[in-house]
């Protein structure tokens, strides 16, 4: 041990080691100022210890670029377009996602994404699985998409009686007519809406967040595929903009523990779409298709939303009804 800790070798191999450990936490030029005053501190030689730690330095930052690629949905990202490759080498795929995530490097990924998801308000059961990096890939993708909406300034009260207006569009039976409305509508009030199909590992149906203090962000992932769903969740997200203030995130799925705010969300989406002078009239429906059709168009919404309130409510079974509700389904690309 005596002899060690005065043999040059030991000393360079030793605070390299330690170097290499740190990389993941420390930037290059850290990491260089730290070695340089290590190897003078010891008598060492600088040139020598820094040509040490740069091979030491870049098989660590390999080895973590390879775990955080294996934190993401790569394979659904290349599926989906989000990300283009020249090849398939570790190198391009780490400097692709770099790219998409608008990161310099993994530590500042780690930075950005994982404060934010930790501080979301994003409370979820036990069962709730999904993966923080497929988290961070869909809401990076609903960032860019968004880039895209030109948008009025946000206005509250425009978009709290548009919602009002937006009823109507759950009537419409096909997304490639009522889609393009929903967006212009909400774009004239400050909220981008956007519709980004979730990659593996992202269990979410909904986000929302202010992108600056003028521009919201909506963000949908079609999850279920069905019409009384997609418009709860819409709603609900609305809901969160008008309530919430502009400071948090909010992300929604199933199985969800339930806070203050995502009740306040949920009965925002319920007295938009059953204003409550015709909720009376819901609970003593009789619970058959031909009641719930002509309730629903009476009061201009679609007869699957009737259906997945009475479900939500416990008056039917989660299976009773199910054929009134609309279904998806995500068109293939070539």
């Amino acid at each position: 041990m005596g002899s060690n800790s005065k043999n040059p070798k030991f000393l360079l191999d030793q605070i390299a080691e330690f170097m290499a450990e740190e990389a993941e936490e420390m930037s290059d030029q850290e990491l260089l100022e730290e070695a340089g005053e290590a190897a003078r501190s010891v008598g060492l030689h600088v040139e020598k210890l820094k040509r040490t730690l740069g091979e030491r330095t870049a098989s660590a930052r390999r080895e973590q670029a390879a775990e955080w690629l294996s934190e993401l949905p790569l394979k659904d990202m290349i599926k989906f377009g989000w990300l283009k490759l020249s090849s398939p080498s570790l190198d391009e795929k780490v400097s692709a996602c770099l790219h998409f995530f608008d990161t310099p490097d993994v530590t500042a990924w780690r930075d950005r994404y994982r404060d934010v998801l930790e501080k979301a308000a994003f409370r979820t059961s036990p069962s709730f699985d999904s993966q923080p990096g497929a988290v961070a890939a869909w809401l990076r993708q609903g960032e860019i998409e968004s880039g895209h909406i030109i948008c009025k300034p946000w206005d509250s009260q425009r978009f709290q009686r548009e919602l009002l207006n937006i009823r109507s569009l759950t009537r419409k039976k096909d997304p490639k007519h009522f889609v393009p409305e929903l967006k212009a509508r909400c774009a004239e009030c400050g909220v981008a809406v956007v519709i980004v199909r979730a990659p593996t590992g992202c269990r979410a149906s909904g986000a929302t967040r202010f992108l600056s203090q003028t521009k919201s962000l909506l963000l949908l992932s079609f999850r279920y595929l069905s019409d009384d769903h997609f418009w709860f969740t819409f709603f609900h997200e609305g809901g969160h903009l008008v309530l919430h203030g502009k400071s948090a995130l909010f992300l929604e799925a199933a199985n969800m523990a339930s806070t203050k705010e995502e009740q306040e969300a949920n009965e925002f989406a319920t007295r938009v779409l059953i204003p409550p002078e015709y909720q009376t009239e819901l609970f003593r429906l009789r619970l058959d298709s031909y009641q719930v059709i002509r309730f629903a168009r009476r009061i201009g919404i679609s007869p699957g939303i009737v259906a997945g309130q009475l479900q939500y409510a416990g008056r039917i079974e989660r299976n009773h009804l199910n054929h009134l509700k609309r279904r998806f389904k995500w068109a293939v690309k070539d």
